[in-house]
């Protein structure tokens, strides 16, 4: 754990996984895809699958992930981000504390932790925090039912806190200039990446839109 120092340029194009896109290959294929293309960090994110299977799998990506000097986030899960040797886990509003994780996780393990409003990225950041993602910034297919937050709110929101902020919900290579300007340090994708025909380009083509958008 917390084997790579986490920076916010690690923010830049953060990659979450959505099994529903690995029809034609693996999810392990297609991270592998995305790494080469230039992803900063990857998010294993998987709702439906059994403890020690969603462990089996973090344990793979976290070695995949290693190689390229990328950290390795999972998706509320502490358990199995402890025991395959994760560097952080990324926690909604409803899920364990970044306080209470911190206890159990140790000084050196990534937080996330998701803020839709200015005071819950204050508290998020007061709790120990080490980035927050924001959103849902555009209409997002992986969660139809999130909640919408405005260009200013997400500007606001940047702009409360000192740790860094990467958006999210919806985001793709048409969308991204919309929000320049905003303070975000990145863009979390799922569908624009893991659904594309050619997953390493359109790395390559959205990290470079991100860095245009953010520097």
């Amino acid at each position: 754990m917390g084997t790579v120092k986490f920076e916010k340029e690690q923010l830049l194009l953060y990659a979450v996984t959505n099994r529903v896109h690995a029809v034609k290959e693996t999810l392990y294929s297609q991270v592998r895809d995305a790494l080469e293309g230039g992803v900063t960090c990857v998010q294993l994110r998987e709702k439906y699958m059994k403890e020690e299977d969603f462990t089996a799998e973090a344990v793979k990506l976290k070695a995949l992930c290693k190689n390229y000097s990328v950290p390795l986030i999972i998706n509320d899960n502490l358990n199995v981000a402890l025991r395959s040797g994760a560097d952080g886990i990324h926690v909604g509003q409803e899920d364990m504390s970044a306080e209470e994780i911190r206890k159990l996780a140790g000084r050196e393990f990534i937080i996330g932790v998701t803020a839709k409003t200015v005071k819950q990225a204050k508290m998020a950041e007061a709790a120990g925090a080490d980035y927050i993602g924001v959103g849902a910034v555009f209409p997002s297919p992986t969660k139809q039912g999130a909640i919408r937050i405005t260009r200013q709110e997400l500007k606001d929101i940047c702009e409360a806190v000192s740790i860094p902020s990467v958006a999210i919900g919806g985001v793709n290579i048409e969308n991204m200039k919309q929000l320049k300007g905003m303070g975000m340090d990145g863009f979390a994708v799922v569908s624009a990446l893991f659904a594309a025909e050619d997953i390493q380009s359109a790395a390559r083509s959205l990290i470079s839109e991100a860095r245009a958008v953010v520097y």
